[in-house]
């Protein structure tokens, strides 16, 4: 199995750098080494995208549909991020995200369960914040022969064992889910509800990523999640409770050539509003003019920003001792017109996801004022692109 598993990260790799050709029957190929680290920039920008539906402009939602797979585009995810603590109060901060990638645009015309022009890949991190440790895993499946995919009745996506799942199929609805996820000790079996509406981010749900017509993706969020349920480490199992954060993209281009990454945050703040920003960075390191974000009242009601409504300073930075990479580790963001000051810094250090994309993923806490008065809150910032220097 671990074999196999290498074959088929290897491919996918080949693939994501644009140096493969039709890869579909994947079983029958010799084994090709794994590449140490995958190009963001080729995986997610605008290269060949002939065959491949674009998001392009704004479309109407159509659920529960849209929960599962979209398979004439490229690239897709589903993305939990949250913060949980003890009864007791020890934190913890955790990702289970599951992605969706097209190896060709149109399938080839075999015969059988094994043939598929579809993998799957998840993620899954756990902070363990109170003692300083981080867990960071990946697998990636063939989206054939029940290894993995996404499917609406009963809802799942899975690769493997790991899953978002319907945590009670003969109710209607899509919440709540359960997510589940397994590797060397760490365990993390939860059960997620919305506590609010869902966010169509951007212009009615497309998020542009540049000024290329193409270059977007369809995107919404679920900003406020009641989370409970058990994580497990080599110390033992903890009953758990807390809040997270579901995102749902799909696209198939989306950095343009002079992109190299973004910086992505979501806060839930304590007067029970949400905050998410999404900054691109170009390679001069200036923010991209379609950088945008939102803003969701305690209502639920939810404003788009654009790149001139927020402003990201960063005020520190920090070295991963391994990779060599610098990443910015506290920053100050203002929302002028929603009287927003505060200041975000990483409840741990290093949260550095090694895996096949290198990137920044962590748990993070708020403090600052809104109208003058003190507001503190916690969150998730996403940093990637970012590279060791030569």
């Amino acid at each position: 199995m671990k074999t196999n598993l290498r074959i088929v990260v290897g491919l996918l790799i080949v693939v994501m750098l644009a140096v493969g050709g039709y890869l579909l029957w994947l079983a029958s190929l010799p084994e090709v080494p794994v590449a140490a680290e995958v190009s963001l920039s080729a995986t997610l920008g605008s290269t060949d995208t002939t065959g491949y539906a674009r998001a392009v402009a704004p479309r109407p939602f159509q659920f529960p549909a849209d929960h599962g797979s979209h398979p004439d585009f490229r690239t897709e995810w589903w993305y939990f991020t949250g913060n949980l603590a003890t009864p007791a109060g020890r934190p913890f901060g955790f990702q289970l995200t599951f992605f969706r990638q097209a190896l060709a645009a149109q399938a080839a015309s075999r015969e059988s369960d094994w043939s598929t022009r579809q993998v799957m890949l998840a993620h899954f991190a756990l902070s363990d914040i109170s003692v300083g440790k981080f867990h960071a895993d990946e697998r990636l499946v063939r989206s054939a022969g029940g290894l993995g995919g996404a499917m609406l009745s009963p809802y799942r996506v899975w690769v493997d064992e790991w899953q978002m799942s319907a945590a009670r199929p003969e109710q209607p609805g899509f919440w709540p889910v359960r997510l589940r996820a397994s590797q060397s000790g760490i365990q993390l079996d939860l059960l997620v509800d919305s506590l609010k509406p869902l966010v169509l981010q951007g212009e009615r749900g497309l998020s542009r990523k540049s000024s290329i017509p193409g270059n977007a993706s369809y995107y919404y969020s679920y900003p406020r999640l009641s989370t409970s349920g058990t994580i497990t480490t080599p110390e033992g199992t903890f009953p758990v409770a807390g809040l997270s954060w579901f995102d749902r993209e799909w696209s198939t281009s989306a950095l343009a050539a002079d992109q190299v990454g973004w910086d992505w945050v979501s806060l839930q703040l304590d007067d029970q509003t949400e905050l998410m920003l999404y900054q691109l960075r170009r390679a001069d390191g200036t923010a991209d003019p379609a950088s945008s974000g939102s803003v969701v009242s305690r209502e639920g009601a939810s404003t788009t920003l654009s790149r001139a409504d927020f402003s990201i300073e960063v005020l520190d930075q920090w070295t991963h001792p391994r990779s060599g990479i610098k990443y910015p580790s506290r920053w100050r963001l203002k929302v002028p017109r929603d009287q927003l000051d505060v200041v975000v810094t990483p409840r741990l250090a290093d949260q550095e996801l090694p895996l096949q994309v290198r990137y920044w993923e962590g748990s993070v806490e708020v403090k600052g004022t809104r109208a003058g008065k003190p507001i503190t809150g916690l969150g998730y910032t996403e940093l990637t692109g970012y590279s060791a220097p030569k």
